[in-house]
């Protein structure tokens, strides 16, 4: 058997709507404002075929460098090779979503203002750079009065 190489070869799982996701799509969709500048995630919405992404830019980030009226520009950094190509997609607004990815930093970043305004009020110095999790500390288990016990399944019993 041959194999298809089509547009949209590969793309059953990634293309379908998950579990009640299928219907219509929401008005919040529609009604979102994109501005030029915002990072998106792009996932496909296999219920609408215009303005698809190709299946390659499914599941990227990328930014806003366009808006339309119904659609955004897109700018993608795609692998080819040894080298990373900018590649400016045009897709409808089904298929993209804003992306959560720095919603972290931004809290990071307002945390540290306040406490650096905090701690210029009190006239200390603050560490405001992020720390690794140190090892928990030292346990000890006493068996004393905690005697291990073995766990085992009940045993099946038939009430006929």
């Amino acid at each position: 058997m041959g194999h298809a190489a089509g547009l949209r070869a590969g793309t059953r799982y990634a293309f379908s709507r998950s579990f009640r996701q299928k219907g219509f799509i929401r008005l919040s969709t529609y009604l979102h404002q994109y501005k030029v500048g915002d990072i998106l995630d792009i996932k496909a919405n296999g219920a609408v075929q215009k303005g698809m992404p190709h299946k390659v830019y499914h599941g990227k980030t990328g930014v806003v460098y366009n808006v339309a009226k119904s659609a955004v520009g897109v700018i993608i950094y795609k692998k080819v090779g040894n080298r990373y190509l900018e590649k400016r997609v045009n897709l409808r607004l089904e298929h993209v979503s804003l992306s959560r990815s720095r919603e972290d930093f931004l809290k990071r970043v307002k945390y540290n203002a306040a406490a650096k305004k905090e701690a210029k009020e009190k006239g200390i110095t603050v560490q405001v750079k992020r720390e690794p999790a140190m090892p928990r500390d030292v346990r000890t288990v006493s068996f004393k009065n905690n005697h291990p016990e073995t766990v085992v399944p009940i045993a099946y019993e038939t009430t006929i």
